[in-house]
């Protein structure tokens, strides 16, 4: 019983978001009873989506691409300076691709290899923390970026093209930013810090972009969603199960939770509609206050059924991944491997990761009201 206890209580505190989505859709259940209308509910395309997606880029990290060609990009790096442009622009750049919590997988290990072998490790935590801000300000820019970008990309029925253009002032300025930030520090010479990388097999990388040209086509709209993930689960299923199995069906289980209590509330025309009042005009703050509590993903999810201001909520979940460390659920990420890795600096990287985070934060919907109108035609 003991041992039970302790293995719930674990799973609880490894999947706190997953298991806060699960009490909300069970206590949602007892105002609206479980029915067939549940299936309606759930956004199909957006799971098949992630699952596919997520899939094919487990593929492409035990291939050792991203890796492989950080590491080709490294070797132009002969300066402090540009060692930390490059691991921070390799995080923002990916993660438009390849969503931005596999860039952070893949990218913080490597960058603490590049500091040991370089002798930077005195670069780790604004190495880090910058890392983790380029990655959660480069997957803006793209429906495939983040979970919550092709969620409401899903929804909301607006083009590839204008969710691009919403955000590329945004992302833009983000780049100057983490240039200017990245620069800042004194630069000195730096010896070579080669990374060293398997490169699998062309069958594999083959395969892995065929599977990549896949997830296009049902981001683009050109092959239905389900099509693909079907597709792609099965051929894991016969030729590699273990990848398979180590797909992050939490995230997937967390959007079906949160699709089932939105639903539900959605059935409860009084709590809708005060819900929907209370936010109306002010869908970008409403969704950067709550992504601040319980992260840009669920606030993305629970807010978009009661409000049709798609360009407010995506630039407010955006820009809500900045804040608090729970504000993207991909920041904790980076958070666990400092604190494993170098648990005397966590105090250091958790303070320098603050107040960079509400820095930016601040200097982005500043700019965004003051600047940056929303483009029409969406």
């Amino acid at each position: 019983m003991a041992l039970a206890l302790k293995k719930g209580f674990n799973f609880a505190r490894r999947e706190a978001v997953l298991c806060a989505a699960l009490l909300l859709a069970a206590l949602s259940c007892f105002a609206v009873p479980p029915s067939a209308e549940y299936a309606s509910y759930i956004d199909w395309d957006t799971l098949a989506l992630l699952f596919s997606l997520m899939a094919v880029m487990k593929g492409f990290q035990d291939a050792g691409v991203f890796v492989c060609l950080a590491g080709r990009l490294l070797r132009l790096a002969s300066t402090t300076r540009s060692m930390m442009l490059l691991l921070v622009f390799l995080p923002f750049a990916f993660s438009m691709v390849i969503t931005n919590d596999v860039a952070l997988i893949t990218f913080i290990p490597f960058g603490m290899t590049v500091l040991r072998l370089a002798g930077q490790e005195r670069l780790l935590v604004p190495m880090a923390v910058l890392q983790t801000v380029a990655a959660n300000l480069g997957s803006m820019l793209t429906p495939m970026g983040n979970p919550q970008n092709l969620y409401l990309y899903s929804v909301s029925g607006m083009s590839a093209w204008a969710l691009v253009r919403l955000m590329l002032p945004y992302v833009l300025l983000a780049a100057v930013c983490l240039a200017v930030l990245a620069a800042a520090r004194g630069s000195v010479p730096v010896r070579g810090a080669a990374v060293e990388a398997r490169l699998g097999s062309r069958r594999e990388i083959a395969l892995c972009l065929a599977g990549f040209a896949l997830c296009l086509l049902g981001v683009f709209k050109a092959l239905p969603a389900t099509a693909v993930a079907a597709a792609i689960g099965g051929f894991l299923l016969l030729a590699d199960r273990r990848l398979l199995a180590r797909v992050d069906y939490s995230l997937l289980a967390t959007f079906a939770a949160f699709f089932i209590f939105i639903g539900n509330v959605g059935a409860m025309d009084a709590f809708r509609g005060f819900l929907a009042s209370a936010i109306e005009g002010r869908e970008e703050l409403a969704a950067v206050a709550a992504s601040q509590l319980v992260s840009n993903v669920p606030a993305a999810l629970l807010l978009s059924g009661f409000t049709s201001s798609w360009q407010d909520l995506i630039v407010g979940c955006n820009l809500g991944g900045l804040g608090t460390l729970i504000a993207s659920m991909a920041s904790l990420i980076t958070y666990k491997m400092v604190s494993r890795e170098y648990p005397e600096r966590v105090k250091s990287y958790f303070a320098q990761f603050t107040l960079c985070n509400l820095g930016l934060l601040a200097l982005l919907l500043g700019a965004g009201a003051v600047f940056f109108g929303q483009p029409s035609g969406l």
